[in-house]
């Protein structure tokens, strides 16, 4: 059996790539296994898509989550032709005054719980096949008041491009997406209009997914949808740190 396999399905980009994935001629697949916290979602894609869909209602904030996904690889014995790390979560706001319960789920399943779904796969995949980790333009540098966010999205790029690099003799293949603002109910669980005032551009998750899933064919190693965030990008790249977060900063009225 050759499944896709897809965490964060059951909103935002998550979503978009169960449909984007499901539509593709050139990914032979025997079933899509997507993975999130709301069974109810889940079930709904069962008939959204052309592929069996197995739900697999799963908190990957908590450790036990990613034991029962080896316990059913190891039933199942599939080949993992793609695994789309797509579950995130995030605070807005002064470290300082959050919840760090909150702050420590995001680590959780932003970078740790990507991590390990990473690792439970990769036995059960070939040559051809492949991983796409969803980071963030927050990757690229520090971010005050998304400080544990960024931190996470940072650490997703770089485990990425290392990872891609190990397995480059495999033949496996890894890509981090990168996008920039995207409208999905991410936002309004991490608070996003009490912190965050400046926004320069909206997209939308459905173009990211299919932005990547381009980008894939092409072996890209990151991919970036819209040229205003390719620009963003490669000015931080060339700017003093701090001068990075000072902008940052004025454009959203901070001190």
């Amino acid at each position: 059996m050759r499944i896709a396999v897809i965490t964060g399905a059951s909103s935002g980009i998550g979503r978009e790539f169960v449909t984007a994935i499901d539509r593709q001629e050139e990914i032979a697949l025997d079933e899509l296994w997507v993975i999130a916290r709301r069974a109810e979602r889940l079930e709904e894609l069962k008939g959204e898509c052309r592929h069996p869909v197995r739900p697999i209602p799963l908190d990957l904030s908590e450790a036990s989550a990613i034991d029962a996904y080896r316990a059913m690889l190891e039933a199942e014995r599939p080949e993992i032709a793609l695994l789309v790390n797509s579950a995130g979560c995030g605070i807005f706001g002064p470290f300082a005054e959050s919840d760090l319960e909150k702050q420590l789920n995001s680590l959780k399943v932003n970078a740790l719980a990507l991590v390990a779904m990473c690792h439970a796969s990769l036995p059960y995949m070939k040559s051809g096949d492949a991983i796409v980790n969803v980071g963030s333009n927050s990757s690229w540098q520090p971010v005050p008041y998304q400080s544990v966010y960024g931190a996470g999205k940072s650490c997703v790029l770089n485990f990425s491009r290392a990872l891609g690099r190990e397995l480059r003799p495999r033949g496996i293949h890894v890509m981090c997406v990168c996008p920039g603002w995207i409208k999905t109910e991410f936002q309004a669980e991490a608070e996003h209009d009490t912190y965050i005032r400046y926004v320069d551009r909206w997209y939308e998750a459905d173009a990211v997914a299919a932005q990547a899933m381009k980008d894939l064919k092409k072996k890209k190693t990151v991919s970036i949808l819209g040229h205003p965030v390719r620009r963003q990008v490669r000015l931080v790249k060339f700017l003093p740190v701090g001068l990075v977060m000072k902008i940052w900063c004025k454009q959203q009225g901070i001190k």
